[in-house]
């Protein structure tokens, strides 16, 4: 993130979320993108991948067959001379296009029903990528998933209102974390023998109360549509399952029954009173998304969004730098919107106003424990004036990283809360 004379001090909003996550009057729903999967408890956690590695992968094997090898490279050098970053999302946008306009012609070296092919072998692809719970419960690995701790907290919190949980994610690691803690959960199906979606019951916001909601707005493993009757049904993953797989197509197929009923579900809650979005490794890329929480901001001036923006480049395993700027997307509009506040690792954007991460006094010995689960200071580098405060025999800046957008340090977090909570009887 670029210098900034503006700073915001990371004790006061953190503790301000605090109070927020603990306070009955609020109604908290969570928005979790791709990077809650990838996120990991320890080393022995399994994941899936971000978009880049699975790139790798999906082509990889694509790779394997001869014409698929020659289209991808040649769609991968239109995409560069475009100014276009190569990957699924792209791969898969470029094919969709030219599928609509092929006709009985060539593109690519591909004909119309190869390019049918391809897009159908991507999707699987990423449907084997994602369907990493497989290797989890072969593994017994669950203990290892940070999505579990996750749901200690909903456990343990005591809270007036259920959570809810939206997600684009299509994997199965919050269905693994809730029952692995044997937590009670709707996902807007009904039924035992052939579950189906109960959009009705969706659209009800006082529909099962108490408990935990999972919306999952891009769709998941497991769901199919049966033309029949018109319904959809929650059954073993296989090639059919119903997704927004990333692509341009994805803004209109969240048009369609079940993602506009969950989208509307997202709508309706930021329009109740009192109510909180946390966003958690959701990147704010998805336009059909942003839609629909900015209309409810508009219509609700006791909404607020939190977004926890892990926003750290990264080059070889190496940081390079932080994406929020004055001149990226996120900030304009975060600096239009006061109701929403961006969360970097960096910097913030929190009142409309951008600027960076610093402390305004030393934490004591006391504080300096609990400031560490959510702020990581810096060390010094050599370059501080030198009227700057000292701590112990170095110079003190107050500056560093939030490490909350880190869905597991967040988690982590959250786990202290509920730790300090159930102390506080003891102290006093």
């Amino acid at each position: 993130m670029k210098e900034n004379n503006l700073t915001h001090d990371p004790s006061e909003y953190v503790r301000g979320l605090q109070q927020l996550l603990i306070s009955d009057k609020k109604k908290i729903a969570f928005l979790f993108g791709a990077g809650t999967s990838l996120a990991k408890k320890n080393s022995k956690s399994q994941i899936v991948p971000a978009i880049g590695e699975m790139t790798i992968k999906v082509v990889t094997e694509l790779n394997k067959t001869k014409k698929y090898e020659e289209a991808i490279a040649e769609i991968s050098n239109e995409l560069k001379e475009n100014n276009q970053t190569f990957n699924i999302e792209t791969l898969l946008s470029n094919l969709e296009q030219k599928r609509e306009i092929i006709g009985d012609g060539v593109l690519n070296k591909l004909k119309k029903t190869d390019i049918d092919d391809l897009i159908g072998e991507i999707k699987i692809q990423i449907r084997n990528i994602v369907s990493i719970h497989k290797h989890i419960l072969e593994e017994n690995n669950i203990d290892n998933l940070i999505h579990a701790d996750f749901t200690e907290w909903i456990e343990r919190a005591d809270r007036k209102y259920a959570i809810e949980l939206f997600t684009t994610n299509y994997d199965y690691l919050f269905e693994l974390g809730l029952e692995s803690k044997n937590t009670p959960y709707y996902d807007g199906f009904t039924g035992s023998y052939q579950p189906f979606f109960n959009p009705e019951s969706v659209e009800d916001l006082s529909f099962l109360p108490n408990q935990t909601k999972l919306w999952k707005i891009h769709g998941s493993l497991g769901w199919h549509s049966d033309m029949k009757s018109n319904n959809v049904w929650r059954k073993d993953s296989d090639n059919d399952d119903i997704l927004i797989y990333p692509s341009l197509t994805k803004y209109n197929n969240s048009k369609k029954q079940p993602y506009v009923a969950l989208m509307d579900r997202l709508t309706n809650f930021l329009k109740q009173p009192d109510t909180v979005l946390i966003t958690c490794g959701y990147s704010f890329g998805d336009e059909h998304i942003n839609e629909r929480i900015l209309t409810a901001l508009k219509s609700n001036n006791s909404a607020h969004v939190y977004a926890l923006c892990y926003d750290v480049v990264w080059n070889d395993g190496k940081k390079i730098g932080y994406e929020l700027s004055s001149e990226s997307n996120l900030t304009k509009l975060a600096m239009k919107n006061r109701k929403i506040s961006i969360y970097g690792c960096r910097g913030a954007i929190i009142g409309c106003q951008l600027g960076n991460w610093q402390l305004k006094r030393e934490p004591d010995k006391d504080d300096s424990i609990t400031v560490s689960s959510y702020f990581a200071e810096d060390a010094f580098d050599g370059e501080v004036d030198l009227k700057t405060e000292k701590k112990g025999d170095e110079l003190w800046t107050g500056k560093g990283e939030l490490l909350l957008p880190d869905f597991s340090r967040f988690v982590a977090f959250l786990k202290s809360m509920i730790f300090q909570n159930e102390l506080m009887p003891e102290i006093k």
